[in-house]
């Protein structure tokens, strides 16, 4: 299987559908790392077959912030909670859940996270010239995460099945040859 950096991406924007690429895989994690992917987006490497980004683990977007007790925005990256705290939309006081252990704490404990945030105009210079997305704001209310998260599970499942399905196949494969040998 050919890795992430070595095919062509695309980026589907969830909002209006815009579809951005093809692009190197370097330039999408630094999209998703400035908060220009969003949960709801789609990647893809053949414009066919599409996998919403945060399942997309080589994109780090791991990361919950709680907008409130009741809202939370994400799954996002490090990077993209250094840009809502950059443009104010977050403070050091503000929780965060790392998705990978379920660990809840505030970005005033995170202290790889407070020294990171960028000033205005740092990174223009590491961008290429392609069309990039906007950034993307963090209005998400729970019920549409949960209805997400349980898309998300449902494919999840569905693509397992399909695994297993052929890895079964393979296996009675496996067994006839092995007989005929």
């Amino acid at each position: 299987m050919e890795t992430p950096a070595g095919q062509e991406w695309f980026l589907r924007k969830h909002e209006d559908g815009n579809i951005f690429g093809p692009l190197p895989f370097a330039q999408l994690a630094r999209w998703a790392s400035t908060a220009q992917v969003a949960p709801h987006d789609v990647v893809s490497t053949d414009q066919a077959t599409w996998m919403k980004a945060p399942m997309f683990q080589e994109l780090a977007m791991d990361w919950l912030v709680e907008v409130t007790t009741e809202r939370y925005y994400g799954p996002t990256t490090l990077g993209a909670i250094q840009e809502f705290l950059r443009l104010g939309e977050i403070n050091d006081q503000t929780f965060v859940i790392n998705s990978r252990d379920g660990v809840r704490r505030q970005i005033s404990e995170m202290p790889l996270v407070l020294p990171l945030v960028i000033a205005d105009g740092a990174s223009a210079e590491l961008e290429e010239t392609l069309v990039e997305p906007a950034a993307t704001g963090m209005s998400i209310d729970v019920q549409d995460r949960i209805r997400d998260l349980e898309q998300s599970l449902h494919e999840e499942r569905r693509g397992l099945r399909e695994a297993e399905e052929h890895y079964r196949a393979l296996e009675l494969k496996y067994e006839e040859l092995s007989q005929q040998l």
